[in-house]
């Protein structure tokens, strides 16, 4: 990886492509952002087309294992989210990673 992408230089980058202001973009996807929060918290899978979808998931309890000390410890079920990545997403992913080769 070559660096972050932070949510203020997707914004800008936005505010280029469109034409519209830096404030109206940032406020476009703070609000995305927080919609798709939303939808996730409630269980629901958000899907992007082109992108991918992101779906919650629950992770089981299971035993852990400090690796300097070997010592186990219980770690709690939990939820995550995922992101199963878009077949156009995972092609020009690839197409890269070629051209790099």
């Amino acid at each position: 990886m070559e660096h972050t992408i932070t949510r203020a230089a997707l914004s800008e980058r936005a505010a280029d492509a469109t034409g519209l202001s830096r404030f109206d973009t940032a406020q476009i996807s703070d609000r995305m952002f927080e919609l798709i929060g939303d939808a996730l918290k409630q269980g629901e899978t958000v899907k992007l087309t082109g992108f991918g979808t992101l779906e919650v998931r629950s992770r089981a309890e299971r035993v852990g294992r400090n690796p300097r000390t070997g010592d186990e410890h219980r770690i709690a079920p939990r939820h995550t989210v995922v992101l199963i990545p878009s077949a156009r997403l995972r092609d020009s992913m690839d197409h890269r990673a070629t051209e790099k080769a």
